[in-house]
């Protein structure tokens, strides 16, 4: 049994081995319609249980289709439609029940100690939709869409990342590490990314380069990367920290000093951190990217469920 809970966990072998497979069930998959399953189906009788405790819409959707793709179903509940939200019964108890009924357990959540005390008490695979510090099948998938994208392995390029330091870009910094690629991020000193990520990277003998200038975090970037510098249940003052980013708004001015190819991604939804004239240009590739989430989970299911070869 394999969790998918943080890239830090998994051995970079193992992260090729994904993306590969996903490469080649997006190809067989070009003449099938969307509730077709793929040949064989792979994960036929297994059921996916879905818990989210915070709004989704790609991840929600992508994952009802991945395990219906591969010939299996979900069940997708809400905390506060269990006694795990409105009765008390404990994470410990809660999981027995979840690891009895169902074959896996995908959680989107506002708590990173609910993600560590599932993991210690289910028997079933866990993976994690999002948490505070984590977004790793939102990352994943994104590595994919670049090397579909650039038709090369991604350690041959240099990726930028504007924006606040999330879960997203967490997650991405892991992933420099991991795939071996240069990362430069553009943000204001006060939301540069914490120490405990700076010291990770630091303890694998690898680099970040962060600036508070956007200006030279994207030169000579080939892809882009963003997401809204205020999230939905972000607890800040709105006004005073879209002011701090106003000068990191992704521009086409800004964009001339990446490379003449760089492309833009973001994992949606979308803020007021990009123009629309960026964000709907042909340099965007938003919409291959959310589609690709599908592609991607399928595989990250089958890691889990010990059906990757």
């Amino acid at each position: 049994m394999k969790h998918f809970t943080n890239l830090k966990d998994i051995p970079s072998k193992d992260l090729r081995k994904i993306i590969l497979d996903a490469k080649k069930r997006k190809n067989h998959r070009k003449k099938l319609n969307t509730l077709e399953v793929d040949k064989g189906a792979p994960l036929k009788g297994k059921m996916l249980i879905q818990m989210f405790e915070k709004a989704s819409s790609r991840t929600r959707i992508s994952f009802y289709l991945s395990i219906k793709q591969l010939g299996g179903g979900t069940l997708t509940l809400r905390s506060n439609e269990l006694h795990l939200g409105v009765g008390g019964e404990s994470i410990a108890d809660t999981a027995k029940i979840l690891s009895t009924y169902g074959d896996g357990f995908m959680l989107r959540t506002d708590s990173d100690k609910k993600i560590q005390n599932f993991k210690k008490y289910l028997t079933i695979p866990l993976i994690n939709g999002l948490s505070p510090s984590s977004h790793p099948t939102q990352v994943l998938s994104d590595i994919f869409t670049v090397e579909e994208i650039k038709k090369k392995p991604i350690s041959k390029m240099k990726i930028c990342w504007i924006g606040d330091s999330n879960n997203v870009l967490n997650s991405l910094i892991v992933a420099s590490v991991k795939f071996s690629f240069k990362l430069s991020i553009g943000c204001p000193k006060e939301f540069e990314p914490k120490n405990e990520i700076k010291n990770w990277v630091k303890q694998n003998n690898k680099n970040i380069s962060i600036y508070n200038d956007p200006k030279k975090a994207v030169l000579g970037a080939d892809v882009i990367f963003s997401d809204k510098v205020v999230s939905l249940n972000d607890k800040v003052n709105k006004k005073k920290k879209l002011e701090k980013f106003k000068n990191f708004k992704i521009s086409k001015k800004l964009i001339s000093y990446a490379k003449n190819n760089c492309i833009f991604l973001h994992c949606l939804p979308r803020g007021n951190e990009v123009y629309e004239d960026v964000f709907l240009s042909k340099n965007s590739y938003v919409w291959q990217q959310a589609s690709n989430r599908t592609h991607v989970q399928k595989s990250i299911l089958m890691y889990c469920f010990g059906k990757l070869r």
